[in-house]
């Protein structure tokens, strides 16, 4: 446990380092993020933080992979490819950042990834026990992890908030595994990624210095949802569902409200439940506190 924290520290230091000097280059580029009609913030605030934060996440991945001889060669194989389709995606996410890409090609990629991640798990996961015919549950997690991937985009839309988020899933995995000895391929993955969201979290506070942008955001939802997964596969799926209960219902219900009034939901927007908070006079910092705390409850 203690050199579990070591590394963490070093993780979440570096983090806010390699931040602080995205943030530097971002300014010096002027890839800011102007305010929208979806955003909640007046002033524009460079995007790409999620550039160190999944980098240095990736780095210690490998290395823990390379170096742990306790980690054999079917964690590789379970891993290596999560790695790549995350790498993947903030690739061609970070490219979105700085010029639009189309909604199709962006879908096409969050969709291969997924198709990657799906393709780690043994044939024998399934996620509703056999109650479906195996294509048909392939085709369930298929489309829950990609929405939950969209969904983790949507709501990152005030400061902090989606380092609140990531952070309350990774220790309600982290702890659910240990507490019940639950034998998951994720839970050292889920520190490093929660010690790198810490040390962006530094410039990410209200008010934000920075924004993770898709090129954060997209990956770190991909990651989330295959610590989910792996969850619901181990028998606990209802804790799953718990964990991020707070983003699937608030992302999903005011979606579908805005579906069934005719609106187009793939537009920016400011009727998620978090951004009616703020519109009501509620601080950014006070949102995403409340989002901590709900966490908190989610995970007990």
């Amino acid at each position: 446990m203690i050199a579990f924290f070591t590394v963490g520290v070093l993780i979440a230091l570096s983090s806010c380092f390699l931040t602080g000097v995205t943030l530097r280059y971002l300014r010096r580029k002027s890839l800011l993020d102007h305010p929208n009609e979806r955003s909640s913030h007046t002033v524009p605030v460079p995007r790409g933080g999620g550039l160190p934060v999944i980098a240095m996440t990736m780095a210690a991945w490998f290395i823990s992979l390379n170096l742990n001889s306790q980690i054999d060669a079917l964690s590789w194989q379970a891993t290596g490819p999560i790695m790549a389709a995350c790498t993947l995606l903030a690739l061609i996410s970070w490219l979105d950042d700085l010029k639009p890409l189309s909604p199709l090609l962006r879908f096409f990629i969050h969709g291969l990834a997924v198709a990657i991640g799906i393709s780690t798990f043994p044939n024998d996961a399934l996620l509703f026990s056999g109650a479906l015919p195996n294509w048909a549950d392939s085709l369930v997690i298929f489309f829950a992890w990609l929405w939950f991937i969209n969904l983790f985009n949507f709501m990152d839309g005030i400061d902090g908030i989606a380092s609140v988020e990531t952070l309350g899933i990774c220790l309600g995995v982290f702890l659910l595994s240990t507490l019940y000895e639950i034998s998951l391929p994720t839970q050292w993955q889920t520190l490093a990624l929660a010690a790198a969201v810490l040390g962006f979290l530094w410039w990410n506070l209200p008010p934000a210095r920075i924004f993770l942008g898709d090129v954060g955001s997209v990956p770190i939802g991909f990651l989330l949802g295959w610590f989910l997964m792996n969850l619901a596969f181990a028998g606990y799926w209802a804790s799953a569902l718990i964990l991020s209960s707070y983003y699937l219902f608030d992302a999903t219900y005011t979606l579908v409200k805005r579906g069934l009034k005719g609106q187009k939901v793939w537009q920016a927007h400011r009727e998620h439940f978090y951004q009616k908070a703020v519109r009501c006079g509620k601080t950014h910092g006070a949102v995403s506190r409340s989002v901590g705390l709900a966490n908190l409850i989610l995970i007990a």
